[in-house]
């Protein structure tokens, strides 16, 4: 009894640990992929990753949990959308996903500090998501760390080369800085 125990659990590791890979490999192809710089191209590449990063690996009731925390969040109704994020974490602090959307609800609350602490995390997790980077950049504008923001905007744009949102937001940044020097 006790070898069989074993073996089903040995059985189901290696298949988490083999989506696991899999869903590895498959971010490694389409961040390659964003390298194109091809704006046509890459945004398909970039709703998949996307998908991949919004569904979670093992357990498609956390998927659905996020949606939910989601549709809240774009509802404006934050507190209740920060409490499903929280509880995601909790049951998993190793999706990045669930990190990346708290990190923007307590952003759109006005918890900038809050808001970094979580973008941290998401970076410790998935350091290629340009997501936060970009949610990074907002948050150093909002404390005033102008040249942090600029630097979290060209991380972003080494990943994708063809977002928009870095060029647009380090022209307006510099912009703001050389205002200030006047």
């Amino acid at each position: 009894m006790k070898k069989i125990i074993t073996f089903f659990i040995s059985l189901l590791f290696f298949t988490i640990s083999s989506k696991a890979n899999d869903r590895d490999i498959q971010l490694n192809r389409l961040f390659n992929e964003l390298k194109i710089n091809n704006a046509a191209l890459v945004y398909g590449t970039e709703q998949k990753i996307w998908e991949i990063w919004t569904t979670h690996p093992t357990d498609e009731k956390l998927t659905l949990k996020l949606s939910k925390g989601t549709n809240l969040m774009q509802g404006n109704t934050l507190s209740e959308s920060i409490e499903i994020f929280s509880d995601l974490i909790e049951l998993d602090p190793n999706w990045a996903e669930a990190w990346n959307k708290r990190a923007t609800a307590l952003y759109l609350i006005g918890d900038y500090e809050g808001s970094q602490k979580d973008i941290d995390k998401v970076l410790e997790l998935e350091d290629r998501h340009f997501g936060a980077l970009a949610g990074q950049g907002l948050v150093n504008i909002k404390l005033e760390n102008y040249e942090k923001a600029i630097e979290s905007y060209k991380r972003a744009q080494e990943i994708y080369p063809a977002m928009q949102s870095p060029k647009i937001m380090i022209e307006q940044i510099e912009q703001l800085i050389k205002q200030q020097l006047i």
